[in-house]
């Protein structure tokens, strides 16, 4: 039965008794129009973000029925405030929806990692063939960014490789030209490309730009996958050629065939109509899902990538396709034919039809080569899974071993936190500390922070950890005292004894528990795994050994913060040395200025050295500007 043929729910007695009549009456008031709809908990949290043809029957069918022991049930019992959101067609509740799911990042919604960085491969396109100028010949580059419609574009790829590997292609069929525009314009002889038959020279001459062009077009048609016609078009003006007895002419154009028939046949997976499908295997097992993304673009297989979402619990593998399908081809170009693993709602597919514009055949049940294609797509969802798994697994030992061997109070181990401090400076300047935490066993980057330590003598790591650990649990410290906060399990400190007894007294001063301060002090040669580690409450120091898998979380945590640490000083120390700006924070400054001066200037430094007179004579620079260049950067 339809959705909009099938009754209204009726809300059951117990649903009644647990939920509010206000909302209850607010959701018997939605009207029967497509739309999206939100639930709130008590704390005024996102619980989750829904899309509906009918909001009526939609957000009613949450509260027919008991649905108590679900990852749904959940979410329904915290449920005391919803807002909607009435669109004019599904398809606009789609964009909505994943909007609203990308930002607010609801708890019990599937999610997967916003994944923008699909590189492409772009083939700039010739203004005026007629002149030998780097604008108006083609070039073949590895590209990621926003799309240019003045240029060709050919992906998205799954990984650099696939595009690396389809730009060598093209060089040893077409040799078109991969160098930089700059480079282009100062040759005055063939580069090494040209020697190795991998770039026909049309800086210096050596083919004409109609031929190159004819090669360029031929690249773009075979990226599209008209490999027969490719091939049928360099036979014929091969022909051409040995008809008027241009040998020459005709045995480059035989070699180009043998390249490409060579590299067709070196192809591990090819195929003999499809031209741009995209094949999507899921695999839900312990809590956790992966969906394979298997990529054929221009008839060939460029390999796959995986996706795990969070928030998966008990759903089943149709909703994470599901789930995949409408966040994944919102902005990723979505190809014509999709093969998936299981059956998905035939109004999604149709709600991405009139999204993207483009007519999508959705296939569960392929034959032939799709179906080869599928099979080892769902191999490898299974395979990344049972990594993942396992690497889970493992990191949790981690976790109980740490927590064992420290003899640390903790019930739960998913929420066992740790965090860790680090100071980094070059000879006094710069210094910065940093924080990394660590919990639900892993790294969590997203709660990172840096501190800019100042008003401190030059190179003096205590008082820069005094002054990071006060700044970072003061306020934590008043919240502790008023029943609001909660302390991490375990605070590292990298370093010994000193570090440690700083760190402490800190502590103390905030009335704060020095038993969960734990220094890592480097053992004999600051040899990895010879680390030692330093109580703040008196207890003897403790080697765990070489193999511990205590020892390997720590040094884990260790190194991140010490990274996270340097990256932020080198950071700061560019800045410092070009006079505590860059060209990209001055306004009047975009792009092509920037790129202008720096290529004048050879670098960042030297324009921060250029006087306001050699500042106007870069294109574009005025004096007023040339000014505003010259006291930012001092």
């Amino acid at each position: 039965m339809s959705e909009e043929n099938a009754p209204e729910p009726i809300p059951t007695e117990e649903v009644v008794n647990r939920h509010s009549a206000e909302l209850l009456a607010q959701v018997a008031a939605l009207p029967s129009l497509p739309g999206v709809y939100r639930y709130f908990d008590i704390n005024e949290q996102v619980l989750y973000v829904g899309k509906a043809i009918s909001l009526k029957k939609r957000v009613a069918s949450y509260f027919q029925k008991e649905k108590s022991g679900t990852r749904i049930g959940h979410m329904v019992s915290k449920i005391v405030r919803m807002e909607t959101t009435v669109v004019r067609s599904e398809a606009e509740a789609l964009l909505l929806e994943n909007n609203l799911i990308k930002s607010l990042k609801p708890r019990y919604n599937i999610l997967f990692r916003d994944d923008k960085s699909y590189p492409y491969l772009k083939i700039t396109r010739a203004t005026d063939t007629s002149k030998n100028k780097a604008s108006n010949v083609s070039r073949v580059v590895y590209y990621r960014g926003a799309v240019d419609k003045r240029h060709e574009y050919f992906g998205p790829y799954p990984s650099v490789w696939a595009v690396r590997e389809a730009i060598q292609l093209l060089q040893k069929v077409f040799r078109l030209r991969t160098c930089e525009d700059t480079v282009y314009h100062n040759r005055t002889r063939p580069c090494l490309l040209y020697q190795i038959k991998r770039c026909s020279a049309p800086c210096v001459g050596h083919i004409s730009l109609e031929a190159y062009q004819r090669d360029v077009d031929s690249a773009m048609r075979l990226l599209r996958g008209q490999t027969q016609e490719v091939m049928q078009s360099i036979e014929a003006r091969m022909m051409a050629h040995a008809d008027k007895l241009e040998f020459e002419q005709a045995a480059e154009l035989r070699n180009q065939m043998g390249a490409l028939s060579k590299v067709l046949h070196q192809q591990a997976v090819d195929t003999v109509g499809d031209q741009d499908v995209d094949i999507l295997a899921v695999k839900v097992q312990g809590g956790r899902a992966c969906v394979n993304l298997a990529m054929v673009r221009g008839g060939r297989h460029l390999g796959d990538r995986p996706y795990f979402p969070v928030h998966v619990d008990d759903a089943e593998p149709t909703e994470v396709l599901e789930a995949f399908l409408s966040q994944h081809y919102i902005e990723i170009p979505v190809p014509p034919t999709l093969v998936t693993s299981h059956a998905v709602d035939k109004q999604l597919i149709q709600t991405l039809i009139e999204q993207t514009g483009i007519k999508i055949n959705a296939l569960h049940n392929p034959r032939e080569q799709r179906k080869v294609w599928l099979e080892m797509a769902q191999q490898n969802a299974d395979i990344q899974l049972a990594r993942l798994l396992a690497e889970e697994g493992s990191q949790q030992a981690r976790t109980r071993s740490l927590v064992d061997a420290l003899d640390l109070d903790v019930d739960n181990m998913d929420v066992f936190r740790v965090e860790c401090f680090d100071i980094s400076h070059t000879a006094g300047e710069s210094t910065q500390a940093s924080c990394v935490v660590f919990h639900h066993h892993k790294m969590q980057s997203s709660e990172y922070r840096r501190y800019n330590i100042d008003g401190i003598t030059p190179g003096d790591d205590y008082a820069a950890m005094r002054q990071v650990l006060e700044r970072r649990y003061s306020k934590l410290a008043e919240a502790v005292r008023a029943g609001e906060g909660k302390l991490p399990d375990l605070v590292l400190i990298d370093g010994g004894k000193g570090q440690v007894s700083m760190a402490r007294e800190v502590f103390e001063a905030l009335g704060l528990d020095v038993s969960r301060i734990v220094g890592v002090e480097k053992g004999e040669g600051r040899k990895v795994g010879l680390e030692e580690l330093v109580f703040a409450d008196g207890r003897e120091k403790v080697y765990l050994g070489r193999d511990s898998a205590a020892l390997m979380l720590i040094a884990q945590i260790r190194d991140e913060a010490h990274r996270f640490a340097i990256t932020g000083m080198r950071a700061a120390r560019a800045k410092v040395r070009v006079g505590g700006s860059t060209l990209e924070e001055i306004a009047g400054i975009g792009p092509k200025k920037r790129a202008k001066l720096l290529q004048r200037f050879g670098g960042a430094r030297g324009v921060a050295q250029a006087s306001v007179q050699d500042l106007c004579s870069v294109e574009g620079i005025s004096l007023e500007l040339a000014q505003t260049i010259y006291q930012a950067l001092r």
